[in-house]
């Protein structure tokens, strides 16, 4: 799986979220349920595990000409309704 994100706003992710896209990447090599979150730009929603606690990423998915690569978009701690949602998907 190949990732691309924009170094100032993985730090500014990480200090307003706690979530750093390196972490989110770990979420990404899991199994885990994914949703479409937006249409314009199409955008998706992983819910997994980091360091203990449930995170929600989100991320596009783009082409080129290596192929198919992730655009982090934010990460942050889950939400009830994401956490509650993760428990009836998995």
């Amino acid at each position: 799986m190949r990732f691309e994100s924009d170094r100032e706003k993985s730090r500014e992710v990480k200090r307003r979220h706690g979530v750093s896209f390196r972490e989110a990447q770990e979420i990404l090599d899991q199994v885990f349920p994914v949703d479409q979150k937006n249409d314009d730009p199409e955008q998706f929603r992983a819910i997994g595990w980091r360091r203990g606690s449930l995170c929600s990423v989100i991320f596009e998915i783009g082409h080129d000409y290596e192929g198919e690569c992730y655009h982090l978009v934010t990460a942050r701690k889950a939400t009830r309704q994401e956490e509650q949602s993760y428990a009836e998907n998995v």
